[in-house]
């Protein structure tokens, strides 16, 4: 593999300035700049807008939605602005090289995979990695090596993947590179630093999906960030807990990192569109320059929220607060509240909260409720937070005898997530299901970890779990009968070049 980066000269790093938001500002002189519009989108700058989506958003949003004007630069060859807000947000980041992504960290984590798996080759990655990530192994061709997140002492919750594990999975199969989610959708994350020794050692790239760490960088209080930590290539949501827009997303590399430069470039522009939003580029931008400037300053008021909803909950008889064993790397501002002690399943919960009490989670599970806290939340929120958890206290049930619901073993696949995938499939009874070989991609959602996925045998402890999913109020994604009363199986695996 060819060494990556190209970094920034001297000259280059001093001349950009972190006040500047070069894309921000080239878009809004586009937008308000008086032409004739003879280009997409067809709506013209809102001029041919619906009444109705005018009605909701105003008009001025649509002004700004433009295509690849000529100076507005080229996402895909970036020479003026667009690379311009990447270097900025590089060295903002701390990172050899940044780019801006508008299909979120789905299709960063795709391009990070075909830019290092050819078709045969293995990936090493957590049971609990997200579904792009098997969306990923179905576009390459590769081969799936699975290693178990550690989990809670109740294990219910999933933690990071040991160093151990994926010594024994480098041990046990040659492989392409090694992918890993730190920080989890809990918070948790893995001891990054003895993983990239492990990985790096046998020369090979560490991939992390560093989806929900997107601030990890701008406060001392969290974990480490991937790439300070020697991982490769880290995939950042930036919508998830910083000031971007809802799918902007970023790919850092390492300065010095194992990835093929030209590849990845290469594999960014299969999975993007081609008529990326410059609304969420700019947004990029944008958050970049809020954490730039002011970003120790708002991790710590996103942490003393974080910590007084946390000492407040712990106050609520039947509430336990969730924390990791101690020593764990861990994000504070994700907030996980066992609610099973007042009698109420997650689902329950989260239903209640959002219908009744003006409280929206984002997770919900079988016991459990977690929240992100972010720079967008102000104590207001956080009362309501606490506020409702009260009321479901006070209309407390009779205890729950809830199953722990652990993860179904892991299986061996009997074809790639590829063959399988465009293999001949047919449809059959669950009960008929088992010992096929799957042929969908079935995930409780959220947060869209894979219970079966294509190419594996279904097993009975698989169709048990995902039954008891669906019984206890969660939602089954990823299949055709979301009620499981039918699967779809592979009926004649094809060979694939």
């Amino acid at each position: 593999m060819t060494p990556v980066a190209r970094s920034l000269s001297m000259a280059q790093f001093n001349h950009l300035d972190a006040h500047q938001t070069p894309l921000l500002d080239a878009l809004r002189a586009a937008a308000t700049r008086p032409h004739a519009p003879f280009y997409t989108p067809g709506h013209k700058q809102g001029q041919g807008i619906s009444p109705r989506l005018a009605a909701l958003f105003g008009t001025e949003v649509f002004r700004a939605d433009l295509p690849e004007l000529p100076d507005l630069d080229n996402l895909f060859a970036p020479e003026g602005v667009i690379r311009a807000a990447q270097d900025l947000a590089a060295i903002a980041f701390g990172t050899g090289e940044t780019w801006f992504l508008a299909n979120g960290s789905t299709c960063g984590i795709q391009a990070a995979v075909l830019a290092t798996c050819s078709p045969g080759d293995s990936l090493i990655l957590p049971r609990n990695a997200h579904r792009c990530a098997i969306a990923a192994l179905i576009l390459s061709g590769a081969m799936p090596v699975f290693v178990s997140p550690e989990l809670d002492s109740q294990g219910q919750i999933p933690l990071g993947v040991s160093p151990t594990a994926i010594a024994q999975a480098l041990e046990q199969h040659p492989a392409a590179a090694v992918l890993l989610v730190s920080p989890t959708y809990h918070g948790v994350s893995s001891d990054l630093q003895a993983i990239a020794a492990l990985v790096h050692d046998r020369h090979l790239p560490l991939i992390v999906d560093e989806a929900h760490g997107a601030h990890f960088a701008f406060h001392p209080q969290f974990p480490q960030t991937a790439i300070a930590a020697g991982a490769d290539l880290a995939v950042q949501s930036i919508h998830k807990t910083l000031g971007a827009m809802t799918q902007a997303a970023m790919v850092h590399s390492h300065l010095h990192s194992r990835m093929d430069r030209d590849r990845l470039v290469d594999s960014l522009a299969l999975v993007q569109s081609s008529s990326p939003s410059y609304l969420l580029l700019a947004s990029l931008d944008a958050a970049r320059h809020q954490m730039a400037i002011d970003g120790e300053r708002l991790m710590a008021q996103t942490l003393d929220l974080a910590d007084w909803a946390r000492l407040e909950l712990s106050k609520i008889p039947g509430v336990r607060v969730w924390t990791p064993p101690t020593g764990t790397p861990w994000d504070r501002t994700r907030l996980t509240v066992d609610v099973s002690g007042l009698g109420w399943t997650g689902f329950a919960a989260d239903e209640h909260l959002h219908q009744t009490l003006g409280v929206t989670a984002e997770l919900p599970s079988l016991h459990h409720l977690t929240l992100i806290i972010s720079l967008g939340n102000t104590r207001e929120d956080l009362r309501h937070l606490v506020q409702g958890i009260q009321t479901l206290a006070q209309d407390k049930r009779s205890p729950l005898s809830l199953p722990s619901l652990p993860l179904p073993p892991l299986q061996v696949p009997i074809l790639s997530p590829r063959q399988a995938f465009f293999s001949r499939r047919r449809t059959v009874p669950a009960s008929d299901a088992i010992g096929q070989v799957c042929a969908e991609l079935i995930c409780p959602y959220p947060p869209g970890i894979p219970v079966l996925m294509p190419g594996e045998p279904i097993t009975i402890e698989a169709i048990a779990y995902l039954t008891q999913i669906c019984t206890m109020g969660g939602t089954i994604t990823g299949c055709a009968d979301p009620t499981l009363q039918t699967l779809t199986i592979v009926e004649e695996a094809i060979a694939l070049p």
